[in-house]
């Protein structure tokens, strides 16, 4: 296994052809968040954007949990004996995690190993594809402890994916649902056997590695510019867009490929 400039001791995390791999090991709680992890996975997310060795992140977990968000004890307890700055603070250190995961310039494959609620629910939804093990169950339980369900940019992300009237189902009752319901409504992208889903997540990560990162990162950041956006903002920023990526190497390569009827070598480009 290559060293890696990226180290974390809260999570696991490797490199290779590529791909980084993080997985939440903390099964006993079936992969809780502590208020270290949070940080320290923001930051991983973070740097994660300038590390050129890698072009698609895999989140996973251990166990029977992906992540069943924050932990009873080491977060939601300790958080009841702050008042609202200490809170407020916390709040937003969450949600910078999920800000980074969504403005990561690389496809983001969760795969959802095992129970994936609250915060995991919102670090899933966050992530660009969502690939379930059969069976598994989503939950967004923000208001079953009295909060509100727009949390971590739930409220922005969930509408967008599943439809207003559906995402406000999901939030106001908490209630899980399973991966085949999920997968039915766009919340899940596909659904495979457990045994299966490690090598499932593997192969889409290897097919996105091999392809122009460049412009599927553009392509990620004018998804989510353009939904602020009138039509014709949006329109001019996607030709903007476009003339960037025309004078990429990428593009050159591309051209080239279909010249000399070959496939291109995206991830040969540095």
């Amino acid at each position: 296994m290559p060293e890696t400039a990226i180290e974390t001791s809260h999570f696991s995390y490797t490199e290779a052809d590529g791909i980084a791999r993080i997985q939440f090991t903390r099964p006993d709680t079936l992969n809780s968040l502590t208020f270290d992890v949070y940080a320290e996975l923001r930051d991983t997310f973070h740097a994660l954007q300038r590390n050129d060795n890698v072009r698609v992140v895999i989140i996973t977990g251990q166990g029977r949990g992906f992540c069943s968000g924050g932990d009873v004890e080491e977060i939601i307890g300790q958080l009841l004996s702050r008042r609202g700055k200490g809170m407020t603070e916390f709040a937003r250190m969450t949600g910078d995690l999920t800000r980074n995961i969504c403005e990561l310039r690389k496809p983001v494959i969760a795969a959802l190993n095992g129970i994936t609620a609250g915060a995991g629910a919102a670090i899933a939804l966050a992530s660009d594809f969502r690939i379930a093990a059969e069976g598994i169950k989503i939950a967004f339980l923000f208001t079953k402890v009295g909060l509100t369900g727009a949390d971590m940019g739930v409220a922005y992300l969930l509408p967008r994916i599943v439809g207003t009237a559906k995402a406000l189902e999901l939030l106001y009752l908490g209630q899980p649902i399973k991966a085949e319901e999920a997968e039915k409504i766009g919340l899940v992208t596909k659904v495979v056997k457990a045994a299966d889903l490690d090598a499932e997540a593997t192969a889409l990560a290897k097919q996105l590695a091999a392809g122009p990162i460049f412009a599927m990162g553009m392509t990620k950041v004018q998804i989510y510019n353009e939904w602020n956006m009138s039509l014709p903002a949006a329109i001019e920023a996607e030709a903007q867009a476009q003339t960037i990526c025309m004078l990429t190497d990428e593009f050159t390569e591309g051209y080239r490929a279909f010249k000399e009827k070959r496939p291109p070598k995206f991830d040969t480009i540095k």
